[in-house]
């Protein structure tokens, strides 16, 4: 088989993103459908083979948590979307926690994950930080959920919701949920 050449179809990909509109447009649905498919693994091949995975995590650990020991919310640094997470208090029954779902899963139960390191709280307070990392994928949806544990109940305080759009992780957004019915 001779080799494809796509100069052509990439120098006008690059030079006009709005191409990518153009060509999907004239596709039929199941090769657009298998494009969807190659670039989401191509995404995936890329974030899992670039960079210094444990470096990036490190940088994380160092920037990726608020004064109150949980995590800030989630942020981009190529080719990862980086989800710090946690769970701080005087003991599991009594704490406050902060985690990521995405497409609606955990984190740590996402296909997606590329990697995830939980490491213990230092001193005397009970729990854990964690850093997830994950491709960045247009159209991600997530959802940074903050809650509480008071006497063994479990009551969600905040939810801030975020998309990948063209790259960029936008806020869409932020509800502050009453502690009556919320769990």
């Amino acid at each position: 088989m001779a080799a494809r050449r796509y100069g052509t179809i990439v120098r006008h990909l690059r030079e006009d993103p709005d191409t990518a509109h153009e060509l999907c447009e004239k596709l039929p649905d199941e090769a657009l459908i298998e494009l969807g498919a190659a670039i989401r693994d191509e995404i995936m091949r890329r974030a899992r083979e670039a960079g210094d995975q444990p470096a990036v995590i490190e940088a994380a650990f160092e920037k990726g948590f608020a004064r109150d020991g949980l995590g800030i919310l989630p942020w981009i640094a190529l080719p990862y979307l980086i989800c710090p997470g946690g769970l701080v208090g005087k003991n599991r029954g009594n704490h406050k926690c902060q985690f990521v779902s995405v497409d609606d899963v955990w984190v740590w139960e996402s296909g997606d994950l590329i990697d995830e390191v939980k490491r213990s709280l230092p001193g005397s307070d009970d729990g854990f930080r964690a850093i997830a990392l994950l491709p960045i994928v247009e159209g991600m949806e997530l959802d940074v959920v903050r809650a509480r544990m008071r006497q063994g109940q479990h009551n969600v305080e905040r939810v801030t919701s975020l998309r990948i759009r063209k790259g960029r992780l936008i806020e869409v957004e932020r509800r502050d949920v009453s502690a009556r019915g919320a769990r």
